[in-house]
């Protein structure tokens, strides 16, 4: 037997709950792995509050992201003992996550923990982090560089926004957040931001055009918010889109598009393939400062992680939320 959160939906309703789970009821796969961490994401908050359609499948442990070591492996790229991170493949939703003491999966889903990170860093980084960088590589490979401008990053104070802040100023870019949280003003500028926008200029409906500012962007919101920064984005421009913390709709035109050949690219880190998750994570161990860590990461133990889903949600949670999951 093992703890770990368990979410269920029967007759009697949609509820998670912290419980022992016994190892026979793990789902199929050719690796066994003993968690030590995993992370509280949006995603996750949205499966274990009830408020999105993120599970697809119950009884569901959630948890997109963790870190361990294998227990038992008949996968030929893994041995016991090995440690092994693991980020989407819609584990959380149609396959049992990480917030658990135990995970069983495709090996082909994991990679080597990398040797720059503990598991608990790791984690600070997660998917949040891995996606961040994915939106920089995006970036880079679209030939966006510090001397075309600044890039702005919106819902700056989340998970994403951190990271690709840390990141984004380590490389030499002039990073603008964007948050509705003016408290966070001197935690954003801690990790690069030399301008704090409120969200506020970005959240209502905007013009086809506005004035051109931005060389990128890193948009975690969507709705308004993706739509304005598309507008203002300069020409050539470079938008990467990985939320929907706004809304899933995008009510814009094509004017940035057709006359200022802006480009709106799509981040996706849960199918993303192999290959590229490697770079990434080789990436985040060049390009990522460590000791900023502590600052955008906090760590909790699994009985703390249902009373922080709704917080989470209401933009109440600041940077990363790390799951000791033995603790």
């Amino acid at each position: 037997m093992f703890k770990g959160i368990l979410i269920e939906k029967d007759e009697a309703g949609y509820r998670a709950s912290l419980t022992d789970l016994d190892e026979a009821g793990l789902p199929e796969g050719d690796v066994t792995v003993r968690v030590s961490h995993s992370t509280l994401n949006y995603k996750d908050a949205l499966a274990i509050t009830g408020r999105g359609p993120v599970v697809r499948k119950f009884p569901m442990v959630p948890g997109i992201d963790l870190a361990g070591t294998v227990e038992h492996s008949t996968h030929p790229d893994y041995k016991t003992g090995e440690a092994v991170i693991l980020n989407g493949w819609g584990v959380g939703e149609t396959h049992w996550g990480g917030l658990a003491q135990k995970a069983r999966m495709n090996g082909n889903w994991l990679v080597p923990l990398p040797e720059q990170f503990t598991p608990q860093q790791a984690m600070a980084i997660g998917t949040a982090g891995y996606t961040a960088m994915l939106c920089v590589l995006t970036l880079e490979r679209h030939g966006v560089t510090p001397a075309h401008g600044e890039i702005l990053v919106t819902g700056a104070a989340g998970g994403v926004g951190s990271i690709a802040m840390a990141i984004l100023s380590r490389l030499g870019f002039n990073v603008v957040a964007v948050s509705g949280r003016p408290s966070e003003a001197d935690y954003l500028k801690s990790l690069g931001a030399v301008e704090v926008l409120d969200r506020a200029m970005f959240a209502a409906p905007g013009k086809p055009l506005g004035k051109e500012r931005w060389a990128g962007a890193v948009d975690v919101v969507g709705s308004h918010t993706l739509a304005n920064v598309c507008a203002t984005t300069k020409y050539r421009g470079v938008v990467t889109a990985c939320g929907l913390a706004g809304g899933m709709d995008f009510p814009a035109t094509v004017a940035p598009f057709i006359l200022r050949g802006v480009t709106l690219a799509g981040i996706d880190s849960v199918m993303c393939p192999r290959r590229e998750r490697l770079e990434a994570w080789r990436r985040l161990g060049s390009d990522l400062d460590i000791s900023k860590l502590t600052a955008i990461s906090k760590e909790v133990g699994l009985s703390e992680v249902m009373p922080l889903a709704g917080q989470l949600l209401n933009g109440e949670v600041r940077g990363r939320v790390v799951v000791d999951v033995n603790g």
